[in-house]
């Protein structure tokens, strides 16, 4: 099942590359925008030593400040991306191209409630693994890094709500757990592996911007847009893996309510074949009543 998730999501990233930008395209441009500016306010005197402002070493409090509101803006950008995203490809939405409305902060609060359950899971393993290892120590460190991984398990049951949140489906935290039954370990294998994958391209989007440094020739301007490229394309790396992720698992699980239902693959095939049969026999039906009317 870990290989059938993550081929299936790889496959719905790959497939949907055009879709990020054609249902992102206007908070993309809003994301550069935030990013030039806030850029063009830390930069110094002798331009970025870093591939951006993301990544410069902190100098000043108020300069601490500003980078954690960049991090804050990114996020919100980010996840507007994401929702309009995962909608497209689950339910063929077409919003407006620029939307911050509730949902955006209901996806945005459980992602939070999720961060959270994870910490929580944390803490009991932990502590299971100190009082373990203070009588068998090898058990008690397998258990030690066990833990984020088991962790990392809790939180990929519970995170089909937001896909469904994305997409209006009042599924809750019990439903998500019931309905991943059996899951559990493929999905945190699958975003442990989205995790690497996500970590390295956006290490290759950094080495390529590293590298157009070097015709760049010190030009303000484009050290400033070379600046705010880094953090926006690895925002748009993150939503698209992990948005295609989770959007495989919200498929699932349908799938699977589909099958409980009796509405399995067969089904929706002989219904595809019924309304294309139907559809022929319409399109000859004109096409007859054509010809008779010209004659």
């Amino acid at each position: 099942m870990f290989f059938t998730l993550l081929e299936r999501a790889v496959a719905l990233a790959l497939a949907n590359k055009s879709t990020l930008f054609r249902t992102g395209w206007a908070y993309i441009l809003f994301l550069a925008a935030i990013n030039l500016a806030i850029g063009s306010t830390l930069v110094g005197g002798n331009g970025f030593s870093t591939v951006s402002y993301m990544t410069e070493p902190v100098a000043t409090p108020d300069e601490g400040g500003l980078r954690l509101l960049a991090v804050l803006a990114n996020l919100l950008v980010g996840f507007s991306i994401a929702i309009a995203y995962a909608r497209r490809i689950l339910i063929d939405a077409r919003d407006f191209p620029l939307v911050l409305s509730r949902r955006t902060f209901r996806v945005i609060y459980k992602s939070i409630l999720l961060f959270i359950i994870g910490i929580l899971a944390l803490i009991p393993l932990f502590f299971i693994a100190g009082i373990i290892g203070m009588f068998t120590g090898g058990l008690g460190l397998v258990l030690l890094f066990a833990a984020p991984f088991i962790s990392l398990m809790v939180v990929q049951k519970f995170s089909v709500i937001l896909p469904a949140t994305a997409v209006d489906d009042p599924l809750t935290l019990r439903e998500s757990w019931r309905a991943t039954s059996g899951l559990g370990w493929p999905m945190a294998f699958s975003a442990l592996v989205m995790s690497l994958l996500t970590a390295c391209l956006i290490g290759i989007w950094y080495l390529l911007l590293l590298g157009a440094g070097s015709l760049t020739l010190g030009e303000p301007a484009l050290e400033q847009i070379r600046s705010a490229l880094f953090p926006m394309g690895a925002m748009l790396l993150s939503v698209w893996g992990f948005a295609s992720l989770h959007a495989t698992f919200y498929g699932l699980i349908r799938e699977r309510f589909a099958a409980r239902l009796g509405l399995s693959r067969d089904v929706y095939s002989r219904a595809d074949r019924s309304r294309e049969a139907a559809r022929t026999k319409a399109r000859q039906a004109i096409a007859g009543a054509n010809r008779i009317n010209r004659t």
